[in-house]
């Protein structure tokens, strides 16, 4: 064996900043949760004053400044002194991070390196070795049920997924053809937005809501708001149980991703019993390139992969799951400036064991 051939080479330097991104982001997590952008609204700080004000101790705090000044989320004020005593006025990227900010971006970061998803992702290992969910090795319970012990980080979620979705509903109404239906179900819809949205666009139409009981409260004001609620029911249930039946259209926006495949198959099952050989069911996910190219979609999947039992899928996926719940897929449809489809899907052969 020559020289040559024992040559160590050096590994991609993206993959050393990859590593220690994970102290920055880290970083971020700390400026949001201790209110920093909300604190310097008003104008400079120092480190220690921020510390005081947040009590906590400033050294530290001041090395967490540095690092998320290097973000561009802060800045240094020219001029002011070093250490714990240099001053510092929030950027308008930082001013994301603000309370109640449109963007939901402080919410996100609470949802996304908050604890619960600290403590999965710290148990991601186990999770691929036992097939067990990242909560239900970290916390003994699903994500879920982890959310409804926990308000804060519910309201966190529920905020950062209204934000991640904010053009999603009006793309999807103008993307999708409803001239032909008369009446859509919206299946797990939340809090209605999506079915609000498109009942405003195409005011021809009638529509079912099923979501959780809880939620149902939530859903009445939405509609309401939508001036839309005379054409629209609201139906308290479990989709893994019942599903409306009869409408033209059913709609399963961001549902499947949460799910195993055997847990999408109940679903799926569950909405053709209610399907007519005119109904159509639509999809609504970010579909997977089957190449190796980047893909949003692959970084959500890791998330999926981390906080349930779910994942993102190949359109290839999503056929293997319709053909086996006895519907085929019918076109895949893409929207328009997002990452998300349609997959479109009618009643087809009989479903498999």
């Amino acid at each position: 064996m020559s020289d040559t051939d024992l040559e160590i080479k050096a590994p991609p330097e993206y993959l050393a900043e990859l590593m220690y991104s994970v102290f920055v982001a880290r970083a971020v997590h700390v400026f949001a949760d201790l209110g920093i952008a909300d604190r310097l609204a008003d104008g400079p700080l120092s480190s220690s004053r921020l510390a005081a004000d947040a009590d906590v101790q400033a050294v530290p705090l001041h090395q967490v400044l540095r690092a998320v000044a290097s973000l561009g989320l802060l800045q240094s004020v020219p001029g002011s002194e070093s250490g714990p005593e240099q001053r510092w006025e929030l950027t308008a990227d930082g001013s994301c991070l603000r309370e109640g900010h449109p963007s939901a971006m402080l919410d996100m970061v609470r949802t996304l390196q908050g604890p619960t998803a600290w403590g999965c992702l710290s148990v991601l290992s186990q999770r691929v070795a036992t097939g067990r969910t990242g909560p239900e090795i970290a916390f003994g319970q699903t994500y879920f049920d982890r959310l409804l012990e926990s308000p804060e980080e519910k309201a966190a979620h529920n905020n950062t997924m209204i934000a991640a979705h904010g053009s999603e509903p009006a793309a999807i109404a103008g993307t999708y053809e409803f001239d032909r239906a008369t009446q859509v179900a919206d299946i797990g819809g939340g809090i209605g937005t999506l079915l609000s949205t498109i009942l405003a666009r195409h005011t021809h139409l009638t529509g079912v809501l099923l979501e959780q009981p809880s939620v149902i409260g939530q859903a009445e004001t939405v509609v309401a708001n939508a001036g839309v609620a005379e054409r629209c029911e609201l139906v308290g249930g479990d989709f893994f149980q019942t599903v409306p039946a009869g409408a033209d259209v059913y709609i399963l926006s961001h549902i499947l991703h949460d799910w195993d495949d055997d847990s999408c198959l109940r679903i799926l099952r569950r909405c053709a019993e209610a399907m007519t050989p005119r109904s159509r069911l639509l999809i609504v996910e970010m579909v997977l390139p089957d190449t190796d190219e980047p893909h949003v979609g692959k970084v959500l999947d890791m998330v999926m992969l981390t906080l349930v039992s779910g994942m993102e899928r190949t359109r290839e996926g999503y056929r293997q799951l319709l053909d086996a719940a006895g519907l085929r897929v019918r076109r895949t449809i893409a929207v328009d400036a997002s990452p998300i489809s349609i997959v479109e899907a009618a009643l087809g052969a009989a479903p498999t064991d």
